[in-house]
């Protein structure tokens, strides 16, 4: 580890001015600090942010409200997330570790960085931390990296489970710098590798999460998280899905569907939705939807098993949910 300088922020003010000088910023601190163990983050400031007021879990009649400083566990163990947001309660829950849990951030899970074995040794080539180095999982050890919305810079996964599902819900995250607050959803924070991989997150310099905006329907109640994995606990998915269902009057009204652990950001499945939209449920619709799911898949030699495992686990999900409730 780098030598670096501590701050403890005492207020909003504070921790602007130093995110604006370059300091990053630390809560959980159950990722930065790993990455900077393995000195693949060299901050010259760490600036710890967990005096601030982010700790709100705040619900609307029609939307709920998260403070970033909101521990994984706290929210995954509030009533109304279980009741009317269980996709979201089920992803916390099947994420990580409970030590993990009890001291991660919900700011800090969506601003995790990629898990490829290459990215974190700083000994081999990696786009993301040097541009213009290479992707060695390209052509080296992928079987558990992504098939969807990769490039040839990067094809590392994304590992956030709280994302797919807050891709599916349309969640917004809610950014504040001194020029002002702003409003991204969470679909287009996360970033998509293409030709500049190193650029991850949609944050401007000095930015700081503040929390997220999540809307609640019909669909939200109706909801749950599939994580289908190599072993039942503190492993990243190879695949899962986010789905959302309103049904009324025997027909679908409304379908969320995302995916995770298959592609380089938590990824909407618009192909699927639209074929469930307006149809009856039921095994055969579900089989018709799922088989969408993997559409503009570019599997590697290593990894093409997972355009059927996604498959599957769409479908599955799909059934887990449309089935009587």
């Amino acid at each position: 580890m780098h030598p670096f300088t501590f701050t403890k922020a005492r207020g909003e003010r504070a921790a602007l001015a130093a995110g604006a000088r370059g300091g990053r910023y630390i809560a959980g601190g159950t990722t930065l600090v790993d990455l900077m163990r393995e000195t693949v983050e060299r901050p010259l400031e760490v600036v710890d942010i967990t005096a601030l007021p982010y700790r709100d879990i705040a619900v609307g009649p029609s939307e709920l409200r998260i403070g970033a400083l909101v521990r994984m566990a706290e929210l995954a163990a509030h009533p109304v997330v279980a009741a009317r947001l269980p996709v979201i309660g089920q992803a916390l829950e099947l994420s990580a570790s409970p030590q993990l849990r009890n001291m991660a951030t919900i700011g800090g899970n969506l601003m995790q960085r990629p898990r490829c074995p290459y990215f974190r040794d700083v000994s081999a080539p990696c786009n993301r931390r040097a541009p213009g180095s290479g992707c060695p999982a390209i052509g080296g050890e992928h079987r558990a990296l992504a098939v969807l919305g990769t490039s040839a810079e990067c094809v590392a996964t994304h590992p956030s489970d709280l994302a797919v599902a807050l891709v599916a819900l349309d969640a917004v995250v809610l950014l504040r710098s001194p020029r002002g607050d702003r409003r991204v959803a969470v679909e287009r924070f996360i970033l998509r590798p293409g030709s500049t991989p190193d650029r991850e997150h949609d944050l401007l310099p000095g930015e700081l999460i503040v929390g997220v905006e999540v809307p609640t329907g019909a669909h939200t109640v109706r909801s749950g998280y599939l994580k289908v994995r190599d072993r039942q606990s503190y492993e990243f998915a190879l695949a899962s899905a986010a789905v959302a269902l309103d049904i009324r009057g025997g027909v679908i009204r409304d379908a969320r569907v995302a995916v995770g652990g298959v592609a380089t950001a938590p990824w909407r499945l618009p192909g699927v939705e639209r074929v469930l939209l307006g149809k009856a449920p039921g095994p055969e619709l579900w089989a018709a939807a799922s088989a969408r799911a993997a559409d503009g898949a570019r599997p590697l030699p290593g990894n093409a098993f997972k355009v059927e495992l996604l498959k599957r686990t769409v479908e599955r999900q799909l059934a887990t949910i449309g089935g009587a409730k």
